[in-house]
């Protein structure tokens, strides 16, 4: 049974109340639109002539009513504007019911309505909307959460809970309409990215995000199962394999913009679902690709901030190139004073257990300088940092160094501290390649869970011929948190992941009666919204009190009021 507010409750019955007048409260014939807030708050005082006739919709978010006027705030998707209702204006002949009841008695903040009338300027100069017109587009039923804001635009008392605002990130915007600024910036930048890509000729594609074989990363993937054709898929952990099919096939450059899902941890950087950017683009090597991927982080940059120095916590982060580049025995002496270059496993597994870093016997050398790194050097990398040169048991889908036997060209980008971006000189040689496969399979037999799938089919495309190509991951969802100055991937993604809702068990008449509630107080104390014994508990003893006799007056109850004591003795 679902236990309603009294004002959900109320409002439903204002539903009613607009039906039995012959109004609809969800109209099914489209209003037309010619302006939005933003366009007459930034055109009107230079342009008045254009503003006479104009039909804008969107949500009540105030009201001050004022007896025969009042006044509303209106937003809509860009923004908040002030209405202006008149009752002679709106009822012009003697039935007033249009201003008196629907107006005044049946309109509720968060109703979305839409007004016909003309733009002017308030006696205290604020450009406000005179209706002539208006119409319910949609009845909430629902009351918003309360958003006070101090002079300085501080947030006192509202949505702010974190867990609530990723649930409900629709009232989230509805209340919190700055946190759109992001989400304006995450769609720029892919934007930017995109237009720089098609520029080049490079084609965009999609690849299958169902795989019968998890690869491209080392990643623990989602696993399901497909019915009909009765075989396990996974979720793509990367889209790298096919991508570099599609340049064997005789595409120059290709790129894709898509969801990857790893079955791993969550924090505040990482989600089990996120969105990478992976390009690729023949004939090039990874020291081309550090360049360009210098231009488009500048880029990026300049498009959502209007420069290339952005502000990131406390730090001024320059987007400008050149990025300083580090190889990553390099970066790990730099940090610790120790050289691992060309170090055994044995050794290496010593200096972690010095450093109390956790290792195990399933981590191979790569593995354990990966676990270094990330323990004594990333969270210093604060400036863009190219981490390059990494030995070829982290890489098995890189080509060899050219001139550094043991290492593979590779490089990450680091920023803030956080890997954004990850490359190669590509494998192209397909016996090479096999044997990187078969490495990564004793792996797996020793219990590393992330290690590769062999990939017959991707092994047969090279031996069709891969140019030599350059390709890297950029994680989009990271990209928006440095452009934004956000810490928590949740604030970038519009709905991340979330452990499933607690369904709250509503107390029963008994639960309030074992606790001394008088069974004709017990609605009462619902229409007060303690739904459960606990939420009531919680709540401060003499302001229930107090309250109860408030709810008692306002609902004409003729019931005894429970004195101070017994109401103590609930909270016992």
């Amino acid at each position: 049974m679902i236990q309603l507010s009294e004002q959900e409750l109320l409002r439903r019955q204002k539903r009613e109340d607009l039906m039995k007048l012959g109004i609809d409260p969800y109209p099914a014939e489209m209003f037309d639109v010619n302006v939005t807030a933003a366009d007459i708050l930034k055109n009107y005082e230079n342009n008045k002539i254009d503003y006479k006739n104009i039909s804008i919709a969107g949500r009540l978010m105030s009201f001050r009513i004022m007896g025969s006027a009042s006044f509303a705030e209106l937003q809509d998707s860009t923004g908040r504007i002030q209405v202006y209702f008149r009752r002679d204006d709106l009822c012009p002949d003697e039935d007033k019911t249009l201003y008196n009841t629907v107006f005044k008695k049946l309109l509720d903040i968060g109703d979305i309505i839409g007004i016909k009338g003309y733009v002017f300027t308030t006696q205290v100069g604020e450009i406000s909307i005179h209706v002539t017109e208006f119409k319910i587009l949609n009845k909430s039923l629902k009351p918003l959460p309360v958003v006070k804001r101090d002079e300085e635009g501080n947030i006192h008392d509202g949505f702010t809970d974190p867990e609530m605002r990723y649930r409900q990130r629709y009232v989230d915007l509805i209340v919190n309409p700055e946190i759109k600024d992001i989400f304006l910036k995450r769609s720029r930048i892919v934007t930017t990215m995109r237009s720089m890509f098609d520029s080049k000729g490079w084609l965009e594609v999609e690849t299958p995000i169902l795989q019968s074989i998890h690869g491209g990363a080392s990643a623990r993937p989602f696993k399901t199962h497909h019915n009909t054709l009765d075989m396990p898929l996974y979720m793509r952990i990367a889209n790298e394999l096919y991508l570099k099919r599609l340049i064997v096939g005789g595409f120059d450059g290709v790129y894709e913009f898509g969801k990857m899902f790893r079955n791993e941890g969550m924090d505040r950087t990482h989600n089990p679902e996120f969105t990478s950017l992976e390009f690729y683009v023949a004939y090039k090597d990874y020291n081309w690709m550090m360049d360009i991927t210098e231009q488009i982080f500048e880029k990026v940059a300049l498009a959502t901030n209007g420069q290339s120095n952005v502000k990131v916590g406390e730090n001024e982060i320059e987007f400008a190139g050149p990025f300083t580049r580090l190889t990553i025995t390099g970066a790990i002496e730099k940090y610790t004073g120790v050289n691992v270059e060309g170090m055994d496993e044995e050794t290496l597994r010593g200096h972690c257990k010095t450093w109390g870093i956790e290792v195990d016997e399933t981590m191979g050398t790569g593995k354990l300088i990966d676990e270094v790194f990330g323990e004594k050097v990333e969270a210093n990398l604060i400036q863009p940092t190219f981490i390059i040169d990494y030995p070829v048991e982290m890489s098995p889908l890189t080509k060899k160094h050219r001139s550094k036997p043991g290492l593979v060209e590779r490089f990450e980008l680091f920023v803030n501290g956080k890997e954004i971006a990850n490359a190669y000189s590509e494998l192209n040689d397909p016996i090479d390649q096999r044997e990187r496969f078969e490495e990564q399979l004793k792996l797996a037999e020793r219990g590393d869970d992330e290690a590769m799938a062999m990939d017959d089919d991707f092994l047969r495309s090279l031996e069709y011929g891969m140019p030599p190509t350059a390709g890297i991951g950029i994680g989009i969802d990271r990209l928006t948190m440095l452009m934004t100055n956000q810490t928590s991937i949740q604030e970038v993604l519009f709905f991340p992941q979330m452990r499933p809702e607690k369904k709250v068990e509503m107390a029963t008449d008994a639960d309030y009666e074992a606790i001394g509630v008088p069974t004709a107080w017990i609605p009462v104390l619902q229409k007060m919204g303690f739904m459960t014994i606990p939420a009531l508990k919680e709540a401060n003893p003499n302001k229930v009190f107090n309250d109860l006799g408030g709810m008692r007056k306002k609902l004409k109850l003729d019931i005894t009021i429970p004195t101070k004591d017994e109401v103590m003795k609930w909270f016992e």
